[in-house]
């Protein structure tokens, strides 16, 4: 198969008709990295197809969102109360994953709201300095009012903002990845270039078919509607990299979405 470089060079005539940043990229280089992370064989670790009891699979931070499921999925529901952390949910795999993996799921925005993101954890750890133990079922306690500061001060993760706000004239709908630093200063220094600015993605009950491949330092995610087909690729170049933990799923305050057939998947033969 061509290499990257090639197959970039042959695009580089071409103009972003899909994926934006903040820098003008060539038409298909997002989706280029995103399929050659996708090569090779991919073996199933984990399904659920969201319908039954979730409590087999996972566990929830946070006392007052609620998870529902049914026929049509698994309902993620956070609290009411904008600014109020008490407000906000997590729903965390109860198994852990190392190395590279493949995460996909059906996602279907049930709110209207113009503020708040939702966010997908990829690998989560604790610090490991005491109270924050690597294991982070070792301090759901702490994590009972799930305040955004309590995760990106004491666990390691890769963390995904999406769904965020609409396109008008006040607010710009945007992707952006992390990586957290914990014992840092809050949220500085945790940026993953680039950030991404989608038009037409994530609008009110319209199903979208999400795909995120971590491979090594690199993220690339395809989101899918009956209208678009959209990519990012970001990367982490200098910080620590992130190889194990749990995949969360985050509503901020005020935000509700529908969630179906979540699939994880790791390089088959390892």
């Amino acid at each position: 198969m061509r290499n990257l470089k090639f197959i970039v060079a042959l695009a580089n005539g071409l103009w972003l008709a899909g994926c934006s940043s903040e820098f003008e990229l060539p038409i298909g280089v997002d989706q280029v990295a995103f399929e050659q992370a996708s090569e090779g064989k991919w073996q199933e670790v984990f399904y659920d197809s969201s319908t039954g009891d979730w409590n087999q699979k996972w566990f929830l931070d946070g006392e007052i969102g609620s998870v529902e499921t049914g026929p049509e999925g698994m309902q993620l529901t956070a609290g009411p109360e904008f600014r109020n952390d008490a407000h906000h949910m997590v729903l965390w795999t109860k198994e852990s994953f190392e190395g590279d993996l493949k995460i996909e799921y059906d996602y279907t925005r049930l709110d209207s709201e113009t503020r708040c993101v939702n966010i997908l954890y990829i690998q989560a750890t604790g610090s490991g300095e005491a109270p924050y133990a690597k294991d982070i079922t070792e301090w759901s306690e702490l994590r009972r009012v799930p305040a955004m500061r309590m995760y990106y001060d004491h666990i390691n993760t890769y963390h995904i903002s999406y769904a965020a706000f609409p396109n008008d004239e006040d607010t710009t709908a945007y992707i952006r990845a992390r990586r957290y630093l914990p014992n840092q200063a809050g949220l500085s220094g945790s940026d993953l270039e680039p950030d991404y600015f989608p038009e037409g993605l994530f609008e009110t009950d319209v199903p979208h078919r999400v795909t995120v491949i971590k491979k090594d330092r690199e993220i690339s995610m395809r989101i899918q509607n009956a209208e678009q087909v959209y990519y990012c690729h970001m990367t982490n170049p200098d910080l620590p990299p992130v190889t194990e933990g749990r995949i969360g799923l985050r509503h901020m305050f005020t935000r509700s979405a529908c969630y179906k057939n979540i699939r994880i998947s790791a390089p088959a033969g390892l």
